[in-house]
């Protein structure tokens, strides 16, 4: 089985800045252009540390999102692959959680629940 743990899909994107039973916190970071493949969030919160608009995808749907710098936004689980379609960096801090609060991912869940597109 082909793990879809974004640290394993896009280590490149991806690091991870704390882990404990509960949490998982990762640091989000590409620039305009660039893409992540597939992979899988829990249940999380993520934190905007720059603006951002992207593409993102999960099977044969697509959403956009654009949200402003210094937010905190519910992200339900949910699996997708994105692409930075705006003309700055992508910078995020993602809160993941773990155990009974993960979750299992939504096909109907693409992108945080709060969107500006």
């Amino acid at each position: 089985m082909v793990s879809e743990d974004p640290l394993v899909t896009n280590p490149d994107r991806y690091s991870l800045l704390f882990e404990n039973e509960f949490v998982r916190v990762l640091d989000y970071l590409d620039a305009p252009g660039d893409e992540t493949s597939p992979h899988e969030h829990p249940n999380s919160v993520m934190i905007t540390l720059t603006a951002f608009h992207r593409l993102l995808q999960s099977g044969d749907a697509e959403r956009e999102v654009a949200l402003p710098a210094g937010i905190a936004t519910w992200l339900p689980a949910q699996r997708h692959a994105g692409r930075n379609v705006g003309e700055t960096p992508t910078h995020t801090i993602f809160v993941e959680l773990k155990g009974v609060a993960a979750g299992a991912p939504d096909a109907a869940a693409i992108g945080p629940q709060a969107t500006i597109t």
